[in-house]
């Protein structure tokens, strides 16, 4: 990753009153697991707030919203969510930072 890159962030909101069946939140983790195979990702789920984010490498916003839109906890209308396109600005570059 170098300043200028581009990513891409999604913010996941629970729908009120969503019920999760049995599998909702494994195919969830299994699906992202996939993405994050193959490209630049990051993500986790807020201790605060009922949602979560996720940071991911693609190559433009069609194939970013194709990803957030595949995802099966977005599919089952369990979370909704807003995607932004994000452009690096500041990296630190010391120590493992």
């Amino acid at each position: 990753m170098k300043k200028g890159d581009r990513l891409f962030v999604r913010i996941d909101y629970r729908i009120k009153d969503s019920k999760f069946g049995p599998t909702d939140f494994e195919d969830h983790l299994k699906y992202l697991n996939d993405v994050a195979a193959k490209r630049y990702f990051i993500g986790g789920g807020f201790l605060n707030e009922d949602g979560g984010m996720i940071i991911f490498e693609a190559k433009d916003l069609d194939e970013a919203m194709e990803i957030a839109n595949n995802d099966p906890i977005i599919k089952r209308k369990l979370y909704t969510y807003k995607l932004f396109e994000w452009e690096l600005v500041v990296l630190s570059n010391k120590n493992g930072y």
